[in-house]
């Protein structure tokens, strides 16, 4: 499949999954593989709390776009930018810009915006998904990503605009709510990229999430994105001093000593048997989910650097090149 195709085809692409599988990495991923393919993207924090600034040298990502690096026409790399996106300053750009700047000032100071979200379950996320509807039509970049909320939280999210239609009929958080709705059953505009560990609670709550979505929300679910993946296992079954004979003939055992060969051992032991547990989840999920997988390698490093999110979004696109386009 064609990556830019497949990044395009739906404007708003909204990332979710469990707290850990590294779906803000994903998210900034599939954002940083869109410039590498020329396309400009627009990467949205709905919690505000990733690292992703100081990545690029910034010391915040607002409310307002950031600019997180520019095109560069000469090495065929699009536009990178983010916002983080608050209900409360969404409630309040959406009252300027209907004439109610007072009101908003009022509202802010008074914490009235509190009182009006508890006593409107679901008002807080309709705003912000007003907010991305209103970038997505305004053609903010060809690319939105979205770093939704944690799993749990992700169902609740999505389901607020149905939730706000069933109690409000109309005015102008009915429109917002219809909207809001609109743009996340239309799958030319808007998808959902569940990410994933292959383990067996990320995978259960992975699958669990998916066919809620469908049957409460009624959103498109693109493929699958399984983080932290070691690979096939069969290599790690060799035992390390066949390995490193198979590499160069001149090397045995002998010439290892005891402590490095048992250390050696012991490093391919445990990684094996890790990556045999991954591919016994792997085959489950294919089994409980029939949408295709994207699996992201495993990076051996303590903090993610841009170096490395850079390197998983080449792997990223190669993924998406083996996927087959649909009839």
């Amino acid at each position: 499949m064609d990556p830019a195709q497949f990044l395009t085809a739906p404007r708003v692409t909204i990332v979710a999954g469990k707290g850990g599988v590294g779906k803000t990495t994903v998210a900034l991923t599939m954002a940083l593989a869109a410039t590498k393919l020329g396309l400009s993207a627009l990467l949205i924090e709905i919690e505000g709390k990733s690292a992703i600034a100081a990545l690029f040298d910034r010391e915040s990502i607002g409310y307002e776009e950031t600019e997180l690096s520019p095109a560069d026409p000469a090495l065929g790399r699009g536009r990178l930018t983010a916002r983080a996106l608050t209900p409360d300053d969404a409630l309040m750009e959406y009252l300027r810009e209907h004439n109610m700047k007072r009101i908003s000032g009022r509202l802010a100071s008074s914490g009235a915006l509190d009182m009006v979200a508890t006593a409107t379950p679901g008002i807080r996320d309709v705003l912000i998904l007003g907010k991305v509807k209103q970038l997505e039509r305004s053609g903010a970049a060809d690319v939105i990503i979205v770093d939704a909320p944690a799993a749990g939280h992700a169902i609740s999210f999505l389901r607020s605009a149905s939730g706000l239609l069933d109690a409000v009929n109309v005015g102008p958080i009915e429109t917002q709510a219809r909207e809001v709705m609109d743009l996340l059953s239309d799958p030319e505009r808007c998808e959902v990229v569940l990410v994933t560990l292959p383990e067996e609670t990320p995978v259960n709550e992975m699958v669990e999430t998916a066919y809620s979505l469908e049957e409460l929300v009624g959103v498109k679910l693109g493929p699958v994105v399984v983080n932290g993946c070691l690979g096939d296992p069969a290599p790690f079954d060799t035992d390390p001093a066949d390995a490193a004979a198979e590499v160069d003939p001149h090397v045995s055992a002998a010439e290892l000593s005891a402590a490095d060969l048992v250390a050696l051992r012991m490093t391919t032991t445990f990684i094996g048997g890790r990556a045999h547990l991954q591919a016994e989840q792997l085959e489950r999920l294919e089994r409980e989910l029939p949408l295709p997988q994207l699996a992201l390698p495993f990076r051996f490093t303590a903090d993610m650097s841009l170096t490395d999110i850079g390197a998983l979004a080449d792997e990223w696109l190669d993924q998406v090149r083996l996927l087959v386009e649909p009839s």
